[in-house]
This record gives C-alpha cells, structure tokens and sequence, in this order.
C-alpha cells in the first residue's frame, strides 16, 4: 500500500507587513533609497516580488511609510510623558532627551534616511516630514525655555536643531558603544549644548568672500554646477546634459573633455571635501603647543571650510553610496585616518574619555555644521559661524570649554 506524501500547507505570516517594512527600511538605511529595488526586498524576505507587492504598491511606499514612521517617532519622543509634571524643568527636558536619544538608538540603522534621504519624498510627503520635525522642534524650544527662560528665540531654535543633530549623528556611522555609555555620552553632549553661551549673532557672517569662477577654467565650473545640482536634486536626478547646461556647454559631449562620466565628478568632490579637511590636520598640529590648541584651529577650519562650500559638504554625506567602489575605498580610507586624527587630540584633552567615545563625539560634531546649515544657512541673525563653532567646541569639550 502507497502512503501518500503529507502536503505541507505554507502560511503567510500574520505579521507579513510588518516584516516588509523592517526589512525594506534596514535596506534603505545601508544602500539609500535608489540603491534598493522591489526585487531586492523581496529576496531578502524570500517571497516573489508579486506576493511584495500585494502589500506595498510601489518600493516609493515603503520609503515613504518609514520616513513618516520615524518623523512621527521623533514628534512623541519629544513630548514629556505624563509622568513628568511634578518634575522640575530641568527634569522634564532631561527625561525627553532620554527618550530620544532611546528611540534614536532603536532605530539607528534607518534614521540616517531623514537626514540624507528625505529629497526623495514628493512634494506632499515631504511637507509632512517637514511639520513632524517643526513640531518636535518647537517642543524642544518650549523645554530649552523652561530650563533657561532668559534665552531669546533665535538662541532656542538654535539649540533645539543642535539637540536633534548630535542625537541623531550616530545613524552617519557604525561606531560601537555599549547602549548605556552611548545614552551617557549622547546626554552629557546635550546638556552641554544647552547650557553653554553662544556668541551674540553679529550683523555680517564671518566667512571668506566668494570668488567668481573664471569661465576660462572650465573643469571648475563644471564641478562647482555639478555639486550644486547634486545637492538640489540629489546624485541619481542629475544627468551629465543637466551639469553641461548648469555650465553653460552647448552639449554633453563637452563634458567629457574634463571628467569621463558623472560618477567622475562625484569622486573628485569627494576627493576636494576629503582634501581639505585632511589637510588642514598637519598644520594645525605643527603651529600648535597642546592638544587642545590644534582641536580647537581644525574645528575654526572645518566651519570655515564648510561655510564657504555648504553644498559639497552636504554631498560629502548624503551621496557617499553612489562613489565608484575602489574611490570609495580610498575615500573611506582617509575619512578614517581624519576621524583618528580628531580622537587622537580630543582623548588628549579629555583622557577621561575612551577612543570609542571620542569617535562618537567626533562624528556628532562633524553632523552639527551640516545640520545648522541646513536649517538656518549663514544667517548671520541667527547662527553664524561663531556659533556654530562654539557648538562644535561643547560638544567635543564639554560645557565648561573655552575659548
């Protein structure tokens, strides 16, 4: 007598959605969103593409519902709970800013997304990331105001951004801490953020003058428009005919007379971002007596540098997944090198601090000038270059640091 075989009936898990959207957002966070196809998704679940797509219409979906996930994220973790109010301000802010940094590091593979990737919602979605992040900031400001009421409103907002920036920098690298010293060193950071004084914002920002590109020099024109155009519309919506109009050459062909291709382009910014904060290093410890002398030249430098090319140095971060593999290699290479470079002094000045949490306070610092440019520009009513170099200064010295 033939036994038949036993049919096994397969289940779809009740939590199927659920699994798409973590694993369509850790893939996201690691390779961007152009870097990730449906096809990609789904094989990492191990379903076909169709079954993908009985849940989710479109990969843009699945971008879309984790950017929003963690804007709304951000909005409750910046409200104190109800447990709170018999705490006193101080309390209130110090609980919220546990709470964030918390869900931060809950979700530290994807909120590098916010930060890098949020261009690439639709005018719609984009607006509502948007209010989420204007509401969580507007809570932190009313928290800043109860701890330090004699602050004026430029000061807040200030503050606030530098709050959300150094808490959420651990998503722009993979350096490692236990949760408890990380939460630590992420608090000690905000504290001091909020209870240093920033320089007055003066009528002029201090910045070094623009200097007119002569048409005659065409590779820079070129690579100037190119990184404009990177930074407005991203690196995969930019053509090589966009960056030949941007300079004003009668056609693509003409470009490959100075690069071989777009991704060439991007490279040598890489390159130039890379160069010149690599090379300010040896400079500033040579013509320095201590540690702490040249920490604070490279921290003047690096704002400088970044006041005078904000788009590139917005590049530098958001477009580091489209560099050709073995520029990449080379890039990441020196990047390390800089970071060590900035440990090494910063574990000088504070030995109480390990190499680990140096690097966490390197990278914090480094986010701050993106982040405060992104937001305020180089208004210099509101967060001029000294500022942002006095916020850079606490977070990697602490509060009591000094000019």
């Amino acid at each position: 007598m033939t036994v038949e075989p036993q049919r096994v009936i397969r289940r779809r898990p009740k939590n199927r959605r659920a699994q798409i959207a973590a694993t369509s957002a850790a893939a996201f966070g690691s390779l961007g969103y152009h870097g990730v196809s449906m096809e990609d998704i789904a094989a990492r679940l191990g379903i076909s593409s169709a079954a993908l797509y009985r849940h989710y219409p479109s990969k843009y979906a699945l971008f879309r519902e984790e950017l929003l996930r963690l804007g709304q994220l951000t909005v409750d973790a910046a409200v104190p709970p109800d447990a709170a109010e018999g705490l006193t301000p101080r309390q209130r802010l110090d609980s919220v800013l546990d709470k964030m940094i918390g869900e931060t590091i809950a979700n530290r593979a994807t909120v590098t997304l916010v930060r890098w990737e949020r261009r690439y919602l639709d005018d719609t979605d984009r607006r509502t990331l948007e209010d989420q992040f204007a509401t969580a900031l507007a809570t932190l400001r009313q928290l800043i105001k109860d701890v330090r009421p004699e602050l004026d409103g430029h000061d807040r907002a200030v503050r606030a951004v530098a709050l959300l920036s150094v808490i959420s920098s651990v998503g722009d690298h993979h350096a490692a801490l236990p949760v408890k010293t990380l939460t630590a060193l992420l608090h000690s950071a905000c504290r001091s953020v909020v209870d240093t004084e920033l320089p007055p914002p003066g009528t002029e920002a201090r910045q070094p003058r623009a200097v007119e590109i002569p048409q005659s020099f065409k590779h820079e024109l070129l690579l100037k428009k190119a990184v404009e155009l990177f930074h407005e519309r991203g690196y995969p919506n930019v053509s090589v005919e966009d960056i030949a109009a941007a300079a004003d050459l009668s056609a693509a062909s003409a470009v490959y007379r100075y690069y071989r291709s777009k991704g060439d382009l991007l490279a040598a910014a890489f390159r130039r971002a890379a160069d010149r904060v690599s090379g300010a290093i040896g400079p500033a410890v040579a013509s320095s007596s201590s540690s702490a002398e040249a920490l604070t030249k490279l921290i003047d430098l690096y704002v400088a540098g970044s006041f005078a090319e904000r788009e590139l140095t917005f590049v530098y971060y958001a477009e580091f997944g489209h560099v050709a593999p073995e520029e990449r290699t080379m890039l990441r290479n020196v990047q390390r090198l800089i970071v060590a470079e900035w440990v090494r002094l910063l574990v000088a000045v504070r030995p109480e601090l390990s190499e680990g949490e140096a690097r966490i306070l390197v990278h914090a610092a480094f986010g701050l000038v993106v982040d405060l440019g992104r937001v305020f520009g180089d208004d210099p009513r509101i967060c001029p270059q000294e500022r942002v170099i006095r916020l850079m200064e606490v977070t990697l010295f602490g509060a009591g640091a000094g000019r």
